[in-house]
């Protein structure tokens, strides 16, 4: 199999600022009189040219989400929820139809352990030249344990095959027309993962992908990686899937388990 690889502009990286573990840091998005290179704006969410380009043969762009450095997307009004997840998805997609991209990603990093810098909450848009990253998307990591789903509507799922390993949340939607239970669902697995988890966590990682005429977000509660999975690239699948997908019915859609 071809490896694909991005490569990272350390020079320009140095420079980034970081406050998620430098606390006292300031932090470059709250100051919004001073931000430049602005694409589009629906107050208070921003989309903007990223000062720090450290991948090269890409087009970076930030989605700041809010005024509020200390929002978070697990608590966000259902109003401004809606609207930030509307607002990321039509620029993320209006950036894939210009063609000018090999594939485009969107995600979010939140946490000390989920690869990100700023603890401010953002999305980032990624247009990349040279790599398609479909070609490293299969169907089943997309597979699972239905925890809720409407007729002709999203599905929300825990992966009986992640991706990396262990707890992945699955949400798809056809890509014909946003549908507000998609961000409902989103915001119902990021606020599990920070508040009922098992096991204490702090940090996770949103990834959207668009496939075969749908719309997928994965969200991915972050700890330090499985050297199964960086030495060997071995998945791992725990034992407690349905209790946790059963848990997850009874503390956020009043759904009895099952005996």
């Amino acid at each position: 199999m071809e490896m694909k690889h991005l490569h990272f502009n350390t020079a320009i990286g140095m420079q980034k600022p970081e406050n998620i573990r430098n606390k006292n840091a300031a932090c470059p998005f709250c100051a919004r009189d001073e931000l430049t290179n602005i694409i589009n704006m629906d107050e208070p969410i921003i989309l903007l040219q990223n000062k720090y380009p450290v991948l090269e043969n890409a087009y970076q762009t930030v989605l700041i989400e809010t005024d509020d450095c200390h929002g978070d997307l697990s608590t966000y009004p259902k109003e401004h929820l809606h609207k930030l997840i509307r607002f990321g998805i039509k620029h993320w997609l209006d950036m894939e139809a210009t063609g000018i991209y090999r594939s485009v990603i969107f995600f979010k990093n939140h946490g000390p352990l989920s690869g990100g810098s700023l603890s401010h909450p953002h999305m980032q848009i990624v247009g990349l030249d040279e790599i398609d990253y479909s070609e490293t998307v299969v169907p089943e990591m997309f597979e699972g344990i239905v925890i809720s789903e409407e007729e002709n509507g999203p599905r929300f799922t825990l992966s009986t095959k992640p991706r990396v390993g262990f707890y992945e949340f699955n949400i798809e939607m056809a890509e014909d027309f946003y549908q507000e239970r998609f961000a409902e669902y989103l915001q119902i697995a990021v606020h599990y993962i920070l508040n009922h988890f098992p096991f204490k966590a702090n940090s996770y990682n949103v990834f959207f992908y668009h496939i075969e005429g749908k719309i997928y977000a994965k969200v991915v509660p972050r700890f330090v990686t499985t050297p199964l999975y960086i030495g060997y690239g071995l998945p791992q699948v725990p034992s407690n899937l349905e209790w946790m997908a059963e848990e997850l019915a009874r503390i956020y859609f009043n759904v009895l388990q099952t005996v």
